[in-house]
């Protein structure tokens, strides 16, 4: 026991991240093996996962039904990140207000009973339960004044609902951008429309900055901003990338086809390719073996003297003119 203390001892650990390091670490001798060098590193992280959990088990404790709890110290060792570690947000007035009145978040059905129909439907979107639009009657209260429409004044309670949560939403975002600590779906809207009221200082951009964004907004169309209407002394978008490039629908004269070379090049890479794939040696080698006994027997048909006596002579003779045909001919 005195022997892992000692040793233990050597590590420097870090239970914020659960992680050991034992800088004298070295190798009496350097390994043979790979199977040496596994064995030694296994070795090796044992002891250090030895040791934290050793170190763990002396923190305090609260027993738990899935056992002891402990609660890690602050990480000493600070790992390289990409970003820095999002800021907490702070919390909204409603937040504020439900933790104070004691107040907790349920989950709520996403099917609800809808009253009207006699049937389940969902709470919220497309056709959903209880849609105060689809009411065709409402029922009078005392309260309310004589000659007021009832349909037109839930549509303006509800308009103005919607304008004191967009409020609301507003002043949260301020809030968050004063501690830097914005959502991040709304984090480039900030910065490039800071919200008004915080501290974020709007950003200055350069004339070739907005002219790089007019180009590429002004390119984005299908003709690549060529029908697009021109401000008064609007220049000509710059843009730097390359235009698609289509194959001409009529070829001229004396033209080779575009598209044909452009097939042969996409075949010609694919043969070069998959060639050893689809050419069936054996069966080349047939084929040519095949044409070339026809040849030969054609060859030898043709020097045998019974061959050319089975044949049919095909030599056509002249046909004699009648004598009197060509007398009447010279006499005319």
């Amino acid at each position: 026991m005195e022997m892992e203390t000692e040793t233990q001892s050597q590590f420097q650990i870090d239970l914020g991240n659960l992680m050991a390091f034992d800088p004298l670490h070295n190798f009496p001798s350097p390994p043979s093996s790979r199977e040496e060098l596994v064995n030694e590193c296994l070795k090796k992280g044992t002891e250090l996962v030895q040791a934290i959990s050793d170190t763990l088990f002396n923190l305090p404790s609260t027993e738990d039904v899935d056992g002891p709890l402990v609660k890690l110290p602050p990480p000493a060792t600070r790992l390289p990140r990409e970003k820095p570690l999002p800021k907490p947000k702070p919390p909204t007035k409603w937040e504020l207000f439900a933790k104070a009145r004691g107040i907790k978040n349920r989950k709520k059905d996403k099917i609800v009973y809808d009253e009207q129909t006699g049937t389940w439907k969902r709470r919220y979107g497309y056709d959903h339960a209880n849609d105060e639009d689809k009411v065709p009657i409402i029922d009078a209260k005392i309260t309310d004044e004589p000659g007021e429409d009832p349909f037109a004044k839930r549509r303006a309670d509800k308009k103005k609902k919607i304008e004191k949560q967009e409020k609301n939403r507003s002043q949260n975002l301020k809030e968050a951008a004063k501690v830097g600590a914005l959502p991040s779906h709304v984090q480039l809207a900030a910065t490039a429309l800071p919200i008004t009221g915080s501290q974020a200082v709007p950003k200055k951009f350069s004339k070739e900055e907005l002219g790089n964004v007019a180009g590429m907004a002004a390119t984005s169309t299908a003709s690549g901003g060529k029908f697009d209407k021109k401000l008064p002394g609007e220049k000509p978008a710059k843009h730097k990338g390359k235009y698609r490039k289509f194959l001409p629908v009529v070829e001229g004269k004396g033209m080779v086809s575009q598209e044909r070379e452009q097939t042969e090049k996409v075949l010609n890479k694919l043969f070069s390719k998959n060639s050893h794939e689809m050419l069936n040696v054996n069966k080349a080698v047939n084929m040519y073996n095949v044409k070339k006994e026809k040849k030969w027997k054609n060859k030898e048909g043709k020097s045998s003297p019974s061959s050319s006596k089975l044949k049919p002579n095909k030599t056509l003779k002249k046909k004699s003119l009648n004598k009197g045909s060509s007398k009447k001919g010279k006499a005319k």
